[in-house]
């Protein structure tokens, strides 16, 4: 297998996340329509989820775990590392997105580092 097929397969994946975490955020937390809707808390499933996802959006949790994740990969060696930085990347495009993009600008390219960098057991191959 090619070594750029997953490589493509993540930018591929990434932008899928990142037009879908687009979509939450208009399509949800800013159409006008839920605002009337959720005047009843319980009354729709979304306007729990859009409640839930605003309390996240209010503590950070989003951009604290992919920073934390982005941290944690720099740490660890090898496929686990990479595998680290890729899950700070799904933690931090949507909340680059949501409102907290102050924190999540650091995960990103943390995590984005971590998965440029050449391992020193690949790097002697």
């Amino acid at each position: 297998m090619s070594r750029s097929l997953p490589v493509a397969l993540l930018v591929l994946c990434i932008g899928l996340w990142l037009a879908a975490s687009y979509g939450v955020r208009y399509g949800l937390m800013e159409d006008g329509q839920w605002v009337g809707l959720c005047t009843v808390p319980t009354a729709y499933w979304q306007c729990e989820v859009r409640a839930l996802l605003g309390l996240g959006i209010h503590h950070q949790v989003l951009a604290w775990g992919g920073l934390g994740l982005a941290l944690l990969a720099q740490l660890v060696a090898g496929r686990a590392g990479w595998w680290l930085a890729v899950l700070a990347l799904v933690f931090a495009v949507p909340a680059l997105v949501l409102y907290t993009a102050s924190i999540a600008v650091f995960a990103l390219v943390l995590a984005g580092l971590r998965l440029v960098r050449e391992d020193k057991a690949t790097r002697s191959l």
